[in-house]
């Protein structure tokens, strides 16, 4: 039997998305917040069955004023305010892990998400480096990456690349020598990955330009 009740609140929910979804546009801000968070902690995804991709953020418990921040950037893409995540221990007691929100999901998304994750399957696979970081990455781009991935130690600032290649480090490298003049080198953590930092002078110069954009409950990510 056809649910006609529901069938008519979806058609009905279509036509008024239809003018919403048309009418919203990525700012440079928006997209910065995005390329930035997807160096980071930020994830895209198409579901199954889905057209187009969707941008989440999530973000440890200690870190909601960060993610108000980034919601209070892209709200216009996002229908729900941040809530919280819940895990479950292995006797079943629910216990509050992350905060989180995600955008909708809208062609401008896949259009990202196209360029971020290599294909495996039908939109699935790995998140790599695409080209277009070396033109998008602002400095508001490269805050936001460090303020997800960066940490500060003996007077340097380290960020962790885990997930990516040795190769689109190196690309990394480019991007930052050629965009920014900072020279970062990288190791291999202990088999855990690769690890990119910039020597105590290098990370003097990348504080100076990210500084106006880091928040102030992560300003000891860059020693400040």
């Amino acid at each position: 039997m056809v649910n006609t009740v529901g069938s008519y609140e979806t058609k009905h929910w279509h036509r008024r998305w239809i003018p919403i979804k048309n009418s919203i546009h990525l700012s440079p801000k928006q997209k910065s917040v995005i390329i930035g968070s997807l160096l980071g902690d930020g994830t895209m995804r198409v579901g199954k069955g889905a057209r187009n991709a969707n941008f989440k953020i999530e973000h440890g418990l200690d870190q909601k004023e960060y993610v108000d921040w980034k919601y209070s950037i892209l709200a216009p893409w996002v229908f729900t305010e941040p809530k919280i995540s819940y895990r479950y221990t292995n006797d079943r007691k629910k216990y509050p892990k992350s905060w989180w929100f995600r955008t909708i999901r809208h062609p401008l998304f896949t259009k990202i998400y196209d360029k971020f994750y290599v294909k495996d399957g039908y939109r699935t696979g790995r998140k790599i480096i695409p080209s277009l970081v070396h033109s998008e990455l602002t400095p508001l781009a490269l805050a936001i990456w460090i303020m997800d991935d960066g940490s500060y130690n003996q007077r340097r600032v380290d960020i962790s690349t885990y997930s990516f290649l040795e190769k689109e480090i190196i690309f990394l490298q480019h991007c930052m020598e050629q965009k920014f003049g900072i020279v970062m080198r990288y190791f291999n953590d202990r088999g855990k990955g690769y690890r990119m930092y910039a020597n105590q002078p290098e990370s003097k110069k990348l504080v100076q330009i990210i500084r106006p954009y880091i928040l102030p409950c992560l300003q000891y990510k860059v020693g400040l």
